[in-house]
Order: structure tokens, then C-alpha cells, then sequence
């Protein structure tokens, strides 16, 4: 533990990071878009999301919040984990470079995976598996003494963010986006599951993290107090951000016949499911049966 809740520290690591995966991410693109037949733009738009992206992750990764979290308080640690899941993933799923998501996402390993957490019962199950497993007191505690499973927990949790938001933000190739109404079924389901933990904080007669006894050092807040504004913080959030964008979902949903209409096919999933349909051709010719996913259709064209 720190000496000082409010110590500085430059978190050399995270800012490292960050900034490698910052110029990991333009080099990629700008090599793609040189040997792309058509190349696809890095839009302004998707720029703009991709920065949000890497400053909102600087915050819930530097001082003070990550310090904090660490230590002091589980209300800051629950908001860095919002952070990472609720913000940076979504704005990274908007402000990644298409052709970049194309890359990350074509190998045979990754392609199965996602085409299985694209459904909304393994989605919902995934993130909170995740989510409530990085909080149980004994992760948390093994965090607070070691600074590489503390950052393996940020990356799980923005990998979570990410399996939770595809479904509703798309832009992956091939992957099933759900109609308006099913995606809003999708948030209210993820807003409710993942955020049960919130209701034992609340209602613990205990505080149920020694890693955070001193909290009243760092906020102000006795233990038990801190554990239960975390449980408010955790589950108002996740209500309000997830059901507003499903409210969003629906309201610029069409009214008409369209409404009920699949998404058209675009030449990125095209290319993905004539992939698909290869791995599946040469596995059926060495006798092994690979289950193809759903018939595609996304969203997936670059916004303007």
C-alpha cells in the first residue's frame, strides 16, 4: 500500500503502452492502405473516437484514479472499471481504422470465437463471467499487490467492453448484428446481469474488502459507506448508459416495413463468410466438421 493515498505516480508503464498502441494502430493502417486494392479511409469521425478512446484509457490506468482503485477505494476502482468497459471499448469498436479490424479479427481463432460471442446469451454470459469474477475480494486483493495482474485485469476488462458492444455497434466483418428491438432486449439484459454484484454491496451488513479498510484516508468514507456508494455508482451506470443507448437503438430505428428488414451484405463480410466457407471445405476434407456461424450482415462499412 502507499504511503499516501494521493502520491504521485507517473505510470510510466500504462503511458508506454498506450502510446505503442497508438503507433502500432496508425503504422497498421497506413501499411494496409498501401497495399490495399481499394483502400479505406481513417476517417475524422473515427479518429476523434480513437483519441477518446486513448485518453479515457489513460485515465483509468493513471494517477490518481488507478492509484486509488488499487488500495483506497472500491467506488474508484468500480468507476475505472466502467471506464474501460462502458467508454474506451465502444469508442475503440467505433474509432479503430476498418481496415485494422478487418486484420485483427481474419485469423481462423479469433474469427471463431467472436462468431460465437456474437450470440446475445453468450455475450450476456461472457461479460459477466468477466466482470463480476475481476471483483471478487480475492481478485481484487491479489491486484492490489501486483501491478502486471493488475493490468492483465484492465486489458480482460476492455475485452469484455468489447464483447459486450459488437453486438450493438458492429463493425466487425461477418459478424450478425440483432434488429433494433432485439438489441434493445440485449442492453436491458447485459444493464441487469453483470450489475448484480451492486445489489450485495448495498445491502452488506460488512465491508467485504480488507484490501480497501483505510478508505477513509483517501474519500473521505468509512469502508462500508464506500462499498455502498460503489454499488449505486456500479448500477445506476450501467442502467443509465446501457438502456439510454438502447433508447437511442430504437428511436432511430424505421417505423416502416424496413425496420424488420436484414442489414445488406457488404464486401467485407462477403470476404469473411467465402473464408469461412474454405476453413469449413478443408476441414470437411480431412473429416473434421466446423459449425458455421449465422448468414452475416453488419453494419460494418467505415461511418462517414
Amino acid at each position: 500500500m502507499r504511503n499516501a493515498p494521493y502520491g504521485f505516480d507517473l505510470h510510466g508503464a500504462a503511458v508506454i503502452v498506450i502510446v505503442l498502441g497508438v503507433v502500432a494502430v496508425v503504422v497498421g493502417h497506413r501499411r494496409l492502405t498501401r497495399t490495399a486494392t481499394v483502400p479505406i479511409p481513417w476517417t475524422r469521425r473515427e479518429i476523434g473516437f480513437f483519441a477518446g478512446a486513448c485518453a479515457l484509457a489513460l485515465v483509468a490506468t493513471a494517477w490518481p484514479l488507478a492509484d486509488l482503485g488499487a488500495h483506497w477505494s472500491l467506488t474508484a476502482l468500480v468507476v475505472q472499471r466502467l471506464v474501460l468497459a462502458l467508454a474506451v471499448a465502444p469508442l475503440l469498436l467505433l474509432g479503430l481504422p476498418y481496415d485494422v479490424i478487418q486484420w485483427l479479427t481474419r485469423p481462423r481463432l479469433v474469427d471463431a470465437v467472436l462468431t460465437r460471442l456474437e450470440r446475445p446469451p453468450a455475450a450476456i454470459a461472457v461479460v459477466t463471467v468477466v466482470l463480476v469474477g475481476s471483483m471478487v475480494p480475492a481478485a481484487v486483493a491479489a491486484a492490489a499487490s501486483s501491478l502486471a495482474l493488475r493490468a492483465l485485469l484492465d486489458l480482460v476488462t476492455v475485452a469484455a467492453g468489447l464483447v459486450l458492444w459488437i453486438p450493438v455497434v458492429g463493425r466487425v466483418p461477418g459478424i450478425h448484428r440483432p434488429k433494433p428491438v432485439v438489441r434493445f432486449g440485449y442492453l436491458v439484459a447485459q444493464a441487469v446481469a453483470p450489475a448484480f454484484l451492486s445489489v450485495i454491496y448495498i445491502f452488506s451488513a460488512h465491508p467485504l474488502y480488507p484490501t480497501f479498510s483505510h478508505s477513509k484516508e483517501a474519500v473521505g468514507m468509512r469502508p462500508l459507506v464506500d462499498q455502498q456508494i460503489a454499488g449505486f455508482v456500479s448500477k445506476l451506470s450501467m442502467l443509465f448508459v446501457l438502456l439510454g443507448v438502447g433508447a437511442v437503438v430504437l428511436a432511430r430505428a424505421s417505423r416502416t416495413e424496413e425496420e424488420e428488414a436484414d442489414e445488406p451484405l457488404v464486401w467485407a463480410d462477403v470476404e469473411r463468410e467465402l473464408e469461412r466457407a474454405a476453413r469449413r471445405e478443408a476441414r470437411h476434407g480431412s473429416g473434421v466438421h466446423e459449425p458455421s456461424g449465422p448468414a452475416p450482415r453488419s453494419d460494418s462499412d467505415p461511418p462517414e
